[in-house]
């Protein structure tokens, strides 16, 4: 079917009663939350939505994008009120904008920021768990902040992905990966320290951030050594995949820098 009006909406999100954003058979995900809130403010309205890639099950976005197609024309400011009214609490829109029939979301070009939330203490508030992710071991975090800055530039990841296809390409930029202490994301329940992995680029393999992350955590614990991260993103490394996983709640997509002009 060809559309007439297409339309950019950046929306927020809570992960953390989600399975990512890819609809998914019987499942509760996004995707499925976002159309079924365009069920009532779209009522009778022919309509497709496209998301800006994938996002893992329990991950939050602080900035996320989808692509609204449609037959009619939108009124933006009631389509804006009217999602907010119907969308679930955990679940927000930001704006919409209205963009040429010919663009393509997906391979637009776009920078990615993605923030990784975390904390090593004994005393750890449950109602923290859906933001942050904590360590129940004291973690040597001026040597991971060393390690952070090793990732930056252009590596070969073949060693942080899961599941690659015989067309992926390991060889990615990172312009930039650091851990500094949390102070802009902050609740009375949150540790009193907390920290973030900032790491920004064009493109992430699956599980990327989550693999680097587990990297460095076991860096803090000093099971690993700089060297052993260096060897990893060498294209002369042993070839096997990584079993650390960091866990998915602490995980953000942050902010999406897309270029309209």
């Amino acid at each position: 079917m060809k559309y007439n009006f297409t339309y950019l909406v950046e929306i927020r999100y809570l992960g953390f009663r989600y399975h990512g954003w890819q609809k998914q058979h019987k499942i509760k995900t996004v995707h499925d939350a976002i159309d079924k809130t365009l069920s009532f403010v779209l009522v009778d309205e022919i309509y497709k939505t496209l998301g800006i890639g994938r996002t893992d099950a329990m991950v939050s976005a602080n900035s996320y994008y989808f692509q609204l197609f449609m037959l009619k024309e939108l009124d933006i400011n009631e389509f804006v009120n009217l999602f907010r009214l119907n969308a679930p609490q955990d679940i927000s829109i930001l704006n919409a904008v209205r963009v040429p029939n010919g663009f393509d979301l997906i391979n637009h070009p776009k920078i990615k920021e993605y923030h990784y939330y975390f904390a090593f203490q004994e005393e750890y508030h449950p109602f923290a768990a859906p933001f942050i992710t904590n360590i129940h071991q004291n973690l040597n975090i001026n040597l991971m902040k060393r390690g952070a800055k090793l990732f930056e530039g252009e590596h070969f990841f073949q060693k942080y992905c899961t599941k690659p296809s015989k067309n992926t390409i390991f060889k990615r930029i990172i312009e930039r990966c650091e851990i500094v202490e949390n102070t802009e994301f902050t609740a009375s329940f949150f540790p009193k320290k907390s920290y973030v992995l900032k790491i920004r680029g064009k493109g992430f393999l699956r599980y990327q951030i989550r693999l680097i992350m587990a990297m460095l955590f076991e860096l803090g614990k000093e099971n690993v050594s700089l060297n052993d991260i260096l060897n990893s993103i060498s294209e002369d490394n042993d070839g096997q995949f990584l079993r650390n996983i960091a866990p998915a709640s602490g995980l953000q997509l942050y902010k999406i820098d897309i270029n309209l002009n």
